[in-house]
């Protein structure tokens, strides 16, 4: 994959959504957080399902931490690995609370530090929430970059340093969810819908399907 391949296939993927967003529902970056927070190993539906009920309720580190450990369980338990969430929401409210006046750090290590957050989770709060150029790789952006060889690495973190050096610098804000959108509606895992893809030609997928 050379660079100029790379660059039709974001130009490509621009022209489709010149405004990718998350499909996370969220009004401030404490929602942004928590809802990405409780997405680990969960769908963005399930997500969001619970946050509608959740965040009329209570959308600050105070009001959540009010609700304490059982009470915020009673809204996210359709959500998987919940119990251990519900935790790591807790005390993630409490440090805000503490050590940063209830707001959001803009500050990776900082974030970082929160208990349930960790890199990837980090760097989707600063993207989506404060417009940093970083690039959150989840299993759909680690798929399809190896799968069309945007990017190979052989860990999540080797894609992240590929994709950063790589990706042209007027991309890298939108790149995140690209890719994740292409990974989930057209680069799905076990069937890519390489027929109706708008970059097959320019991917170097060898097992190309019809679909």
């Amino acid at each position: 994959m050379n660079n100029v391949k790379r660059r039709e296939i974001l130009e490509r993927l621009q022209a489709d959504n010149p405004h990718p967003q998350t499909e996370l529902e969220w009004s401030t970056p404490f929602e942004l957080l928590i809802a990405v927070l409780l997405s680990a190993q969960a769908t963005d539906v399930s997500v969001n399902k619970a946050t509608r009920k959740l965040y009329p309720v209570a959308n600050t580190p105070q009001a959540i931490l009010d609700l304490g450990v059982d009470g915020l369980k009673t809204y996210i338990k359709t959500i998987g690995l919940f119990n251990t969430k519900a935790v790591n929401v807790i005390k993630t409210c409490q440090m805000l609370i503490d050590l940063h006046d209830s707001e959001i750090p803009e500050d990776q290590d900082a974030l970082e530090a929160l208990p349930g957050v960790g890199h990837k989770t980090a760097n989707v709060v600063l993207n989506t929430a404060f417009g940093w150029p970083t690039i959150a790789v989840d299993t759909h952006i680690y798929r399809v970059s190896n799968r069309t060889k945007l990017a190979m690495g052989k860990t999540v973190n080797d894609v992240e340093k590929k994709l950063l050096k790589v990706v042209p610098k007027e991309f890298k804000l939108d790149v995140h969810h690209w890719l994740i959108l292409h990974g989930r509606y057209t680069c799905i895992a076990r069937k890519p819908r390489c027929g109706s893809c708008m970059i097959e030609d320019l991917c170097e997928f060898k097992e190309k399907t019809d679909i």
